[in-house]
């Protein structure tokens, strides 16, 4: 479980690279001075070979283990602050490794017996390296067993019982490390090599301690192998942390590479959903739905359109823009947001996108076109709450008819200056049931440039209507729609936002009458 902290202070702030780097050049420089001291050690003892010396030497060795694991364990510090050099909110609040390995009980292992419960103080008080440091030494000429009463404790044996002989021992050890224990004791005893490796054994309480043994073989006088003397360290903490660490590493590439494809999969969506079309587009474009009707004076829409990502590019969202010509001449223009992300605000986007063509192309007017969406929203399995524009444009009347759900108001341009268009009344679709949503009717001039968008290329929808409303002597003055776009990627591509966006601009084309 996480480890408790008191509310009146702040959680420790992770750690930085160069903070890493130092400590990484610390250990190393520690390493080089310990091998220096086991060198000089070596020379001023002049060869002779008592326990004082064979406790040195593995004292010694013990201390490079635990630099090397040290060292080690900070350079995948480091390597994971290279990987994640924003260090966003996928570790700040959820605990460290240690908070996320076992409880302090342990687990129960396939043989039914408690994995490795944390080390517990001895009776003085002594919780840190002492007691989980031990030495053992058997005399194979005497069979005499000497153990401290450190190492004793860590089998969990009363130091008045003595230490295991080299046959007890193995009986002591998990079944599939005794084959480990074996070899490293012929190999000290027949070869006279050094030990150095790790078994599991189980105590008379059923708990599991990992064992870091390290150790050398005393010869007789004649060359033969006296005894075997060894350094045994209780590393059950530092492979337990190991172990929630390479959990929590593997939960953390899951959870990437899930994202990833939720990603892919939004994007897909989205790309397959919103108009194919890139730059400037014409409505009518006189090769539409058979039987459309034409603009009298080619009053028709110059169109382009603009997607915003958010500032995570994993935030995929609902957003949509679109056009489309309608059987009867007219053009529909639609500008909408689902709140949420991935996946599901995609896949809803495109379903709600798919009503709005629909009705339309059905004939059903922007106001009961919001009733009815929002009817829709109230009977689906997902529901969520949708801000959405949608206007159907007549170029033989040059008359725009549009409704809004808690969306912003489109923005007309004309003669360098621009304001928003009067709102019809409508609230957010899928708030509450039974909503009714009005129309309203703007009449545009040739050269008139009408602006919608999602409401969130700033930080909110009325310091976007602002900052958009400032642009109206550039945005007249473009020579096309897409210049007005750029003009607004421009003004909005790098801004923080928490969402994605859309803009879509529309210029009435023909001459004034």
């Amino acid at each position: 479980m996480p480890s408790p902290r008191s509310a009146d202070h702040p959680a420790v702030p992770p750690p930085q690279r160069d903070t890493v780097d130092a400590l990484i050049s610390q250990t190393q420089r520690l390493r080089g001075g310990l091998d220096a001291v086991r060198r000089d050690t070596v020379a001023d003892l002049g060869g002779t070979d008592d326990a004082q010396v064979r406790w040195q030497r593995a004292l010694c060795r013990l201390a490079v283990h635990q630099l090397d694991d040290l060292d080690r364990h900070l350079g995948e510090l480091r390597e994971g602050l290279l990987a994640d050099p924003s260090r966003t909110n996928s570790g700040t609040d959820k605990g460290t490794a240690a908070d996320a390995a076992e409880p302090d009980g342990g687990t129960e292992t396939d043989a039914g017996v408690t994995a490795e419960a944390p080390a517990a103080s001895d009776a003085t008080g002594r919780g840190s390296l002492l007691s989980r440091v031990g030495s053992a030494e058997w005399n194979l000429l005497s069979d005499e067993v000497t153990w401290s009463d450190e190492l004793c404790r860590i089998f969990g044996r009363d130091p008045g019982d003595g230490g295991l002989t080299l046959d007890e021992l193995p009986s002591w050890v998990f079944s599939e490390d005794q084959p480990i224990l074996t070899t490293m004791v012929t190999d000290c005893l027949v070869d006279g090599k050094p030990i150095d490796g790790e078994f599991r054994v189980v105590r008379a309480d059923e708990a599991v301690r990992t064992i870091h043994m390290a150790g050398e073989p005393v010869l007789d006088t004649d060359g033969s192998t006296a005894s075997m003397w060894a350094v045994l360290r209780d590393v059950s903490e530092l492979r337990r942390s190991e172990r929630a660490v390479r959990e929590s590493r593997d939960t953390l590439s899951h959870q990437r590479r899930i994202a990833r494809t939720e990603r892919r999969l939004a994007v897909e969506v989205q790309e397959a959903v919103l108009p194919p079309w890139r730059g400037s587009l014409r409505l009518p474009a006189g090769d539409g739905f058979p039987g459309a009707g034409t603009a009298a004076d080619g009053a028709a829409l110059d169109l382009a359109a603009h997607y915003l990502p958010s500032e995570s590019s994993a935030q995929i969202g609902g957003d949509w823009y679109d056009a489309l010509e309608l059987p009867d001449g007219r053009t529909l223009l639609s500008v909408g947001g689902l709140t949420g992300h991935g996946v599901t605000a995609t896949c809803g986007m495109a379903m709600l996108l798919g009503a709005v063509r629909g009705m339309a192309v059905a004939g059903i007017e922007p106001g009961p076109l919001m009733g009815r969406l929002n009817q829709l929203l109230a009977v689906s399995s997902s529901p969520a709450l949708v801000g959405a524009a949608c206007g159907q444009y007549d170029p033989r009347t040059r008359t725009l008819v549009w409704a809004q759900a808690g969306h912003p108001a489109p923005l007309l341009f004309r003669d360098g200056t621009g304001r928003p268009l009067r709102s019809p009344d409508g609230v957010l679709l899928g708030a509450t049931t039974g909503a009714a949503y009005t129309q309203s009717e703007e009449r545009l001039e040739p050269g008139d440039l009408l602006v919608l968008h999602t409401g969130r290329l700033a930080r909110d929808a009325e310091d976007a209507t602002e900052r958009l409303l400032a642009l109206a002597p550039r945005l007249t003055a473009a020579h096309g729609t897409q210049e007005c776009v750029r003009t607004v990627a421009e003004t909005f591509g790098d801004e923080p936002r928490e969402n994605d966006a859309c803009v879509l601009i529309a210029r009435v084309t023909g001459a004034r009458v």
